[in-house]
């Protein structure tokens, strides 16, 4: 099955300040980048913008898209991936075609996207009402007040509310793109496109947006080994005062830099290291439920199933049907949830 089309909405018109071009950059690196080892066809990626195919943005740079407005039409997935400082600074409205192309995608069923302060596109559009959502720490306040009908949450890394999905701002839109992906094709696939592009395969979305940088997180306070020999190690019983002592550190010390690196505690840390593994394991490998749970750290297949419906929202059996490779060796593409 082909994972599906993604339509990048941008605003970019001379009257307005040009798209920011890291989220959009992001967006266009995890979808428009073929992997047919992986997958074969990839994401079918288009640009849009309300200028139209010759608008040209401000800042000191253009940006011509292929499409106008008329590209989001069919599309499976939408990404706002910003809008103009403007608008979120000084109330400047959005273009009035841009908000209704938004509208009627999402009627049409797409799945509706922002990175950083798209937010508040979809949030003129009325998306956000009655969902939780975040943006930039530093505009959810904004957002929140322009926006009384959504539930802001000024913490979170990304929110996914089904249909609509947001992001804070910079690397957390990367995050909330390698979501998508794991969401479609799998932890697998997922993982390996983070790992071609050097960065950390999975990054919860309640993990917090910035964390105590004064608590200093290095390899070699011991913190860092201990991390990967537990992520090596998850079918033993890990518990946290055993990870302090391989670090050196008081159960409580411990405790407090995981924290503070990860915005986690020790036992979620675990939890979601132990859900990836497994979901690695249903996606690779023909191994029974119950091998899988008792690899991964997880006890029991009963267990396995407790956790699978509360956090991926499928049962495991499913989620191997969905994502298990093909016989040629490439993920079948197949979304669940």
């Amino acid at each position: 099955m082909v994972p599906g089309s993604v339509a990048i909405a941008l605003i970019n018109d001379t009257d307005m300040q040009v798209c920011e071009v890291y989220e959009t950059a992001i967006a266009n690196a995890v979808f428009g980048d073929p992997q047919p080892d992986l997958v074969d066809p990839w994401y079918d990626l288009r640009l849009c913008s309300v200028g139209g195919p010759s608008a040209d943005g401000a800042r000191g740079f253009s940006v011509r898209t292929p499409h106008g407005l008329d590209g989001l039409v069919g599309a499976d997935t939408v990404i706002v991936p910003s809008v103009p400082d403007a608008v979120v600074s000084h109330g400047e409205p959005l273009p009035s075609d841009f908000i209704a192309a938004l509208r009627a995608a999402a009627a049409a069923g797409a799945r509706m996207v922002s990175l950083c302060t798209g937010a508040f596109a979809l949030g003129e559009a009325g998306l956000l009402d009655g969902r939780r959502a975040t943006a930039h720490w530093l505009h959810t306040a904004e957002l929140a007040k322009r926006y009384p009908e959504a539930t802001v949450d000024d913490s979170a890394l990304y929110v996914d509310e089904g249909q609509v999905l947001t992001s804070a701002g910079m690397s957390a839109g990367l995050d909330l793109c390698l979501h998508l992906v794991r969401r479609d094709l799998g932890a697998y696939v997922a993982n390996q496109v983070a790992r071609r592009m050097v960065v950390s395969g999975h990054r919860p979305g309640g993990q917090a947006q910035f964390v105590d940088l004064s608590v200093p997180v290095t390899d070699g306070d011991g913190l860092g080994p201990v991390m990967d020999w537990a992520s090596r190690n998850l079918d033993r019983p890990l518990t946290v005062d055993g990870m302090a002592r391989r670090a050196g550190m008081s159960t409580r010390t411990f405790f407090r830099r995981l924290q503070a690196a990860t915005g986690m505690t020790p036992l979620k840390w675990l939890l979601n290291q132990r859900l990836v593994r497994a979901q690695t394991l249903l996606e690779t490998t023909d191994l029974p439920i119950g091998r899988v749970s008792e690899a991964s750290g997880l006890g029991t297949a009963a267990n396995l199933r407790r956790h699978f419906t509360l956090h991926v929202g499928v049962t495991p059996t499913d989620y191997r049907q969905a994502f298990s490779a093909d016989p040629g060796g490439r993920r079948s593409g197949r979304a669940v949830g």
